[in-house]
């Protein structure tokens, strides 16, 4: 599907909110897409991350021979940590284990990122500028955790719960842009190794 159709509600022409949400997100993300004005700071970052001295790293990275990129795969394990620990939240004693959850979504980051990264590097403009506003979402979604893990070590739960309802809400926001990336605008599939 190009990434310019626009969808037709599929209630025979009858508009939902569900289907005015949908239409302003997309319309949204259309317009990230012709946004020119990061372009300089992604092709130099882009040419950094490519002239990394990798090897075969870079396709062990990139998922090369699974045939399709690692990068969603490492991600389930920063997202199952924090979606665990936002469930325990609800649930009285659990303390130690949603700070061991937050905790280790945050170091799983480390590898999704790095996979990403090396995704991200061969994008061509209109995906990398997608990419790049999903990185920046990662990035408030790890703060967030961060700030999220200070406070329960600090026995400020309740702030705690906060900031990872704010990551939950950043994680939500980069799923949907790197859905956006992986899907619609069809990246993502290599030729077996």
């Amino acid at each position: 599907m190009n990434s310019h159709t626009r969808n037709t509600p599929p209630t025979g022409g009858t508009t939902t909110a569900l289907d005015t949400a949908s239409a302003c997100w997309l319309k949204t993300l259309d317009r990230l897409e012709r946004t020119t004005v990061a372009d300089p700071a992604i092709r130099a970052l882009q040419r950094g991350i490519s002239s990394l001295p990798l090897g075969a790293m870079r396709d062990l990275l990139r998922g090369r021979p699974l045939g399709h990129p690692v990068h969603p795969v490492l991600v389930q394990v920063p997202i199952g940590c924090w979606l665990s620990a936002w469930v325990l939240d609800c649930m009285p004693g659990t303390h130690h284990a949603t700070i061991t959850l937050t905790a280790v979504g945050l170091v799983g980051v480390a590898p999704a990122a790095v996979a990403g990264w090396a995704d991200w590097a061969d994008l061509p403009p209109e995906q990398a500028r997608i990419g790049l506003v999903h990185a920046a979402s990662n990035v408030a979604a790890v703060g967030c955790y961060t700030a999220s893990l200070a406070a329960r070590l600090r026995g400020r739960s309740a702030r705690g719960r906060l900031w990872a309802l704010s990551g939950m809400a950043a994680v939500a926001v980069s799923g949907a842009l790197g859905g956006h990336v992986a899907y619609r605008q069809a990246v993502g599939a290599h030729a077996a190794a």
